[in-house]
């Protein structure tokens, strides 16, 4: 396993433990780097007004577009450092 990826998994469990919740636009980055880092590009149709949570998360996602795997990983765990500090 690659340093990278372990040093992801790790930050992916710290992110269960913070000890203090992340505001709302900080939860959807978390959210969107994840799902960039294990899925790739968001698939799918972007659902519908009656779907405010899932409409934020795909948007989220959305703006990831394009980005590599092993760069959302990078940006993950510097996030997580930096809300664990």
């Amino acid at each position: 396993m690659s340093d990278l990826k372990s040093q992801f998994e790790t930050a992916a469990a710290d992110a269960q433990k913070l000890s203090k919740r992340p505001d709302n636009n900080t939860m959807l980055q978390l959210y969107a780097l994840y799902k960039q880092a294990t899925a790739g590009n968001v698939t799918g149709s972007r659902p519908g007004f009656t779907d405010p949570v899932g409409r934020a998360k795909y948007d989220a996602w959305a703006k990831m577009r394009g980005k590599s795997p092993d760069w959302a990983m990078q940006e993950y765990v510097k996030l997580v450092e930096r809300l664990k500090a």
